[in-house]
């Protein structure tokens, strides 16, 4: 069985867990079966079963509006990936990214085509802010492929419910298979250097955000909560990647605000190494996941092997993974369905999360507890091992061209 995997993300390039997902599905794989992985990156490279090959575009020349550069720059990519040739059983993509990419190779190739979903267009309309009309584009690409893919695997209950609301799928064709975690590799990880270079006081306790400066992250909703947390309770924000200058510029100055009015909030603005991740995580008193939409909630995964207790958002994925009152807190949300994932209560939401991250606080017996029990839910629900046995028994029984 020769998969292929097409992905925006690889490493050394990942920003969000679609390309964390595939870091790891790509490397368990690979031990069952041979695979190939295409990416948007400058990258070429075999290992054992393994083979990467990244297509690096320039879109220096392109004469259109700045925030069409990327969805073309994705099209473009797509059809490169087809023209340097497909030798495979399978094509499975990862992001609308890369979707257009399968759609050609089951056309011109004849192969079965598979789609993992880690987010959908509909419920991102922040993304128009970002790359205008190209949204339009991005959803079109998305029902396409998913509407005519041989499978799409959803990463949570959740998710395949809102595939199968939002697109004309056979409920046949939509197998749940979760994200999954490398426990060797996220463990506890005492390093106070980590705290010392950030300077972050280790005889304080913090609550830790980890990720990308966007609406759906819900980083606006913890930053408004920060007013109404205990006075010794640090604040750890590590975040980067804004989608658009505008809301970069929106979150610095609050934050810039805040501390000038808090001490004890740390702001970590660049990508940082996956070991400080795990550093970072396993020092926190509390990990919060303010997501207003979250298919899954990788880094919720992350912070549980890290033994730490979570605040999340009772949306999507997150509660899934998170157990209420036994690995964490779940805060509702109060998503309106009139308009989609923006709370009915902006500050409701923001004192309940508030609420949360004090009760653990202020509780280390507690946190503990819920540290401990994450960590047992992450050991016995997500190797990546048997998501990859999953994903190669959904390949190998899907229909074939004859």
């Amino acid at each position: 069985m020769r998969v292929l995997l097409m992905t925006n993300e690889f490493p050394p390039n990942i920003y969000g867990g679609a390309g964390v997902h595939v870091e790891y599905l790509s490397r368990e794989l690979s031990r069952l079966t041979p695979v190939e992985v295409r990416s948007f990156q400058e990258q070429a490279f075999t290992k054992d079963q393994l083979k990467v090959l990244g297509t690096k575009l320039d879109a220096a020349d392109y004469d259109c509006p700045k925030e069409l550069v990327s969805p073309l720059k994705a099209l473009a990519t797509c059809l490169a990936f087809n023209t340097q040739g497909i030798d495979a059983d399978v094509v499975h993509c990862h992001t609308w990214y890369a979707h257009f990419g399968g759609i050609v190779a089951k056309l011109l190739y004849g192969i079965p085509l598979v789609i993992t979903v880690h987010s959908l267009e509909p419920l991102r309309p922040w993304k128009r802010e970002q790359i205008g009309r190209g949204y339009d584009l991005s959803k079109w690409v998305e029902k396409t492929a998913l509407e005519m893919a041989d499978a799409v695997i959803a990463v949570s209950t959740s998710t395949r419910d809102d595939i199968l609301r939002l697109f004309d799928v056979d409920p046949a064709k939509v197998p749940v298979i979760p994200n999954g975690i490398d426990t060797d590799e996220y463990t506890q990880t005492i390093d106070r250097s980590v705290l010392a270079k950030y300077a972050i006081d280790p005889d304080q306790p913090y609550v830790l955000f980890v990720g990308r400066m966007t609406r759906q992250k819900g980083l606006l909703y913890l930053l408004q909560a920060i007013g109404q947390l205990d006075s010794d309770t640090q604040v750890v924000l590590c975040a980067g990647e804004s989608d658009t200058p505008e809301l970069q510029q929106e979150l610095e100055s609050l934050i810039a605000e805040l501390r000038a009015h808090r001490q004890g909030i740390v702001w970590i603005p660049e990508m940082v190494s996956r070991q400080t991740t795990i550093a970072l995580y396993s020092q926190a008193a509390v990990f919060c996941c303010p997501s207003i939409y979250e298919p899954f909630g990788i880094i919720n995964l992350e912070a549980m092997a890290c033994g730490t207790a979570v605040v999340g958002s009772r949306v999507g994925g997150i509660a899934e993974v998170v157990v209420d009152g036994e690995t964490g807190l779940l805060i509702d949300a109060d998503i309106s369905p009139d308009m989609p994932h923006d709370p009915v209560d902006p500050e409701g939401f923001s004192a309940r999360l508030a609420a949360g991250i004090n009760r653990l606080v202020r509780d280390p017996e507690l946190r503990r507890r819920m540290g401990e029990a994450g960590r047992q839910r992450v050991l016995d629900n997500y190797s990546w091992h048997s998501i990859a046995e999953k994903t190669l028994s959904l390949y190998k029984n899907l229909p074939r061209d004859q």
